[in-house]
């Protein structure tokens, strides 16, 4: 069976948590990869992290016994389920691109 599709969000959030960051880090990466279109608010982010803790994506990482920050990381198979969507997407382009004729290195063809 083939994974589901992840939202932009999730997606995001998974390329993110390549190297260890914590809450806000995620929040502020993800606006700087997505050029400002993804702006996660923080009960979507700490809703979309529990989800991913629950299925085995991501892990929190031990912090400082005084500090409230929590790190987290993608997991091994939080990786594989990133590549497959890279394949999903990477195959969605190719088709784009080879039905319309499309070349995006092109100007004005939108």
């Amino acid at each position: 069976m083939a994974n589901p599709a992840l939202t932009e969000a999730v997606y995001y959030i998974l390329l993110s948590l390549i190297q260890p960051l914590h809450g806000y880090g995620i929040m502020q990466n993800v606006e700087q990869l997505s050029k400002g279109r993804v702006r996660l608010a923080a009960g979507t982010l700490y809703g979309a992290i529990n989800t991913l803790l629950e299925k085995g994506w991501i892990t929190a990482l031990p912090g400082e016994k005084d500090s409230r920050k929590k790190e987290y990381q993608i997991t091994a198979s939080g990786r594989r389920i990133l590549c497959s969507e890279l394949v999903r997407l990477t195959e969605l382009v190719e088709n784009g691109i080879h039905i319309l004729n499309f070349n995006p290195r092109e100007e004005g063809n939108l």
